[in-house]
Order: structure tokens, then C-alpha cells, then sequence
């Protein structure tokens, strides 16, 4: 990997402080946070790791598309799916109510895509992606534990009304795959999609 010169900026495409805090794990700083603007509602009939993957490559675009340095633009999108059905992102308490209904007692899949992408002004860099399966169980809710979790507030903001991180760890009985993933940022393939880039970014 040529590490000679002055490394390219790293952008990430998100305003997530999560995804930003799971970065600082490995060693990394974004020198910007430029959230992608664009439609996040899925087309008719698109299954979940195809919407994973196209908003996780659009996030991407977009802010490429505004960066006139050399730099590199790291997004990802994290879906949350019960078979063929796309969770949504829980904005109200009614919305992580049906949420937690909905994967009480059941397995579910946490898709989060990966994609790097080069500004123009970046000849070296590649464009790159990767899409990260992990396969998550809750517990059977009560109602009194269902309704703890929509008290405590961690389901604001977060596809299927839940965090991994918060509360509903102790009411999670089975995760296989990457952690860290459900979190927002699956850690060891965002460490080899950069590895893979030019510009010394990770050893």
C-alpha cells in the first residue's frame, strides 16, 4: 500500500455519533461528517439487501458528488428485516410499539451495507462494498418489558425501535454475526474495505 504523500481525507456519510464512536474503536477520526440528503423510501417490490445496498451506494454518491478534495466517503445503511419485510426507522413510540411486537420472541436479519467510494478528486482510491448479515433473537416481551423499552427512548431513531447498545441488550438472546454491525458499522469489513484502499489507512 503506498502510504507516501498526504492521505486523502476520510468523509463519512453520516450524522450517526454511533457510527463516529465505532470508528474512534479502530483508531479513526472522520475530518468530515457530511450526511447524505436522499430518498430512503424503498421502490415497490425491492427486497431488503437490495435497499441496503442501493442506499448504502446512493449516501455515497451523494457526497461525493460534493467533495472537491481528495478524499475518500465512507457510508452504510442498516436495515432491520423480518423475511422479505423492511422494518422502519422508529420516529414515534407507536412505530417501536408495533416494532417490538413484531420480533418479540422471533429471529430477525440486521443488514448493514458498506460502501467506500473515491471523490473525482481521488484518482487511487476504488470504489468498494460489502453487505453484513447478522441474524438477531429477542426474547418473548412482556408487556411490562416492552413497555420499559419504549420508556427508556433508545428506539428513537433506530430501524426496528430497538439498540443493541441500550437496554434491549439484557432482552436479547441471540446474535450471530457482527455486533457491531447492528450497531450501525460492522468493524472488521469496514477495517478491510479501507485496508484495500490506496493511502495508508489502516494497517
Amino acid at each position: 500500500m503506498d502510504k507516501t504523500g498526504p492521505r486523502p481525507l476520510l468523509v463519512l456519510a453520516s450524522a450517526s455519533p454511533r457510527r463516529v464512536e465505532l470508528l474512534r474503536q479502530i483508531g479513526l477520526v472522520p475530518d468530515r461528517i457530511c450526511p447524505a440528503d436522499i430518498d430512503e423510501t424503498p421502490r415497490r417490490a425491492e427486497l431488503p439487501r437490495q435497499y441496503a445496498r442501493r442506499m448504502a451506494d446512493e449516501k455515497a454518491r451523494a457526497v461525493a458528488g460534493q467533495i472537491n478534495e481528495p478524499a475518500l466517503i465512507l457510508a452504510a445503511d442498516t436495515v432491520v428485516t423480518l423475511g422479505r419485510r423492511i422494518l422502519p426507522k422508529a420516529e414515534s413510540r407507536d412505530v417501536a410499539r408495533s416494532c417490538l411486537d413484531l420480533l418479540s420472541g422471533r429471529r430477525h436479519m440486521v443488514l448493514t451495507a458498506l460502501s467506500i467510494m473515491p471523490s473525482a478528486a481521488w484518482t487511487q482510491g476504488r470504489h468498494a462494498e460489502r453487505l453484513v448479515e447478522t441474524a438477531v433473537i429477542f426474547s418473548r416481551l412482556s408487556a411490562d418489558q416492552r413497555d420499559a423499552l419504549l420508556d427508556n427512548g433508545d428506539w428513537q431513531g433506530k430501524a426496528g425501535g430497538y439498540a443493541l447498545q441500550g437496554a434491549a441488550a439484557s432482552l436479547i438472546r441471540f446474535v450471530s454475526g457482527s455486533p457491531s454491525g447492528v450497531i450501525g458499522l460492522p468493524l472488521f469489513e469496514t477495517a478491510q474495505l479501507l485496508r484495500g484502499q490506496a493511502g495508508g489507512w489502516l494497517t
